[in-house]
């Protein structure tokens, strides 16, 4: 079983950076995809990144040059570098994982970033 907790939301003005965090558990590098999507009030849930079985990331195109994901194997935890922020990436951001091409089936609870102009 995976599980999931993300840390490090916050608030910040734009223009400014935060660290999200995701601790996984029961995650297995060579056969599960993990990545970062997020929700705001009001919208769908959409993708920022994903790392595939490869190491390999894809981003959205609103993130790409301003988000960055990295992994520490040592401690199981995938990490979003967000730089250059805009209110517009204000949402709650979840960490997710899933057996690549079957989905993401595991969900963290989720941690708030908020954007102010």
């Amino acid at each position: 079983q995976v599980q999931l907790v993300e840390s490090g939301g916050g608030s910040v003005q734009a223009g400014g950076s935060l660290r999200l965090s995701c601790v996984a558990s029961g995650y297995s590098y060579s056969r599960h995809c993990i990545g970062w999507f997020r929700q705001a009030p009001g919208k769908e849930r959409e993708e920022v990144v994903e790392i595939d079985s490869d190491g390999m990331a894809s981003y959205a195109i609103s993130v790409k040059g301003r988000f960055s994901i990295s992994q520490d194997y040592v401690k199981s935890t995938l990490y979003l570098q967000m730089d250059s922020l805009k209110p517009e990436d204000t949402a709650m951001y979840y960490c997710a994982a899933g057996v690549c091409g079957l989905g993401f089936g595991y969900w963290g609870q989720g941690t708030q970033v908020t954007v102010s102009s």
